[in-house]
């Protein structure tokens, strides 16, 4: 088991930003653009761009 350090690895981040874009995907053919999709949208711009700061940090 790994040791809590307090540090969150990138790849947390990254899988979140694919999970967000599948699920903006899905919602987006159910309902079509509505503000859940545009929310969905946005937390994966957020956490691959996060993902991003860490990489080069």
């Amino acid at each position: 088991m790994g040791s809590i350090d307090g540090e969150i690895p990138a790849v947390w981040f990254l899988i979140s930003s694919i999970g967000f874009v599948i699920l903006s995907v899905i919602q987006f053919r159910n309902t079509g653009k509505s503000f859940n999709t545009i929310f969905l949208s946005v937390m994966a711009i957020i956490f691959m761009i996060s993902y991003l700061i860490l990489l080069t940090k």
